[in-house]
């Protein structure tokens, strides 16, 4: 079966090997044969642009949904991409994963969704550590918005207008939302061209997948016609557990080639990078989880390609 990952002792190569040294071919995590991606082409800096609008979706939390936005969007720019990271979270949890506080901040991305702030979002837009990627920060007060937006006409369509507005500085616009299908992650997908469902392996998981799919096909019915899947991401998978194994075979016989090949393995790096407040493209630059993001890129970037 496709989505069967390789038994032990066979001379397929094993997710605890680092993603980069896998050659197309080899056997993968998913079971699959390693895909040839291209090597991400060099592009104009001066060249007109049209950013990718990527919402990283799933109402469950703790799934690596904000890990995932920041590291992504940490590997897209190693790759010369121009990146935006929307932090859509009231957590806050992508700004403090940048090296910033939420509470202090003097503008987040609440100013621009309020109509009477009249703000810009060059006023608000925050450059990180990482060169070529930059964060709109968010906080507690999008619990506000939440609510504030109801009474709006259009509501569902207000961070699409803001969007709209930086979409020509960046090639991909990556919005971390928040771990519900309220308001908020309405207008995250009713803005997005595509989404990615970062899917911990683990059982009650898998099961929040049909809501979230659901969710994505009245979207796209209602709202946003243009909005595509664009992949499911396996995350904080062990291959020593028989669970985590069991559950990727469930993900792949359900979505198939939707699945990323790319996967995120459980290692104590990630925690550390939040408490560093860096991506782990920087922090552990040479560790397997910073490889597997770096060819999730790759795929992201094939994936897009005629965007």
């Amino acid at each position: 079966m496709a989505g069967k990952t390789p038994p032990r002792g066979s001379n397929a190569r094993h997710n605890d090997e680092p993603t980069d040294e896998l050659k197309p071919g080899d056997i993968d995590a998913t079971g699959r044969p390693w895909p040839d991606l291209p090597a991400p082409v060099a592009l104009d800096p001066d060249a007109p642009k049209n950013g990718l609008i990527v919402a990283l979706c799933n109402q469950k939390g703790g799934v690596g949904k904000t890990t995932s936005a920041i590291n992504l969007g940490a590997a897209l720019a190693e790759a010369g991409r121009r990146v935006l990271l929307v932090d859509f979270d009231p957590q806050g949890s992508a700004s403090v994963g940048l090296g910033l506080n939420p509470h202090a901040l003097e503008h987040s991305i609440y100013d621009l969704l309020m109509p009477r702030t009249k703000m810009d979002p060059s006023e608000v837009i925050l450059a990180s550590t990482v060169p070529n990627l930059d964060i709109l920060p968010g906080n507690i007060e999008l619990s506000a918005a939440e609510v504030q937006l109801v009474s709006e006409v259009a509501r569902e369509q207000t961070l699409s207008r803001v969007l709209s507005g930086v979409r020509d500085r960046y090639d991909f616009i990556l919005i971390d939302c928040a771990p519900s299908l309220g308001l908020l992650t309405i207008n995250a997908l009713t803005a997005a061209d595509r989404v990615i469902i970062p899917l911990e392996c683990e059982f009650f998981a898998l099961r929040g997948v049909a809501l979230l799919t659901d969710t994505i096909a009245t979207v796209q019915d209602r709202l946003n016609p243009r909005l595509e899947l664009m992949g499911i991401l396996a995350t904080m998978y062990d291959h020593r557990t028989l669970h985590s194994r069991e559950v990727l075979e469930r993900v792949l016989e359900a979505f198939g080639d939707l699945v990323f090949h790319s996967v995120i393995r459980r290692t104590i790096k990630f925690p550390e990078t939040t408490v560093a407040g860096e991506p782990i493209t920087t922090y552990a630059s040479s560790s397997g989880g910073a490889n597997a993001y770096r060819t999730l890129a790759r795929e992201v970037l094939a994936r897009a390609a005629g965007h």
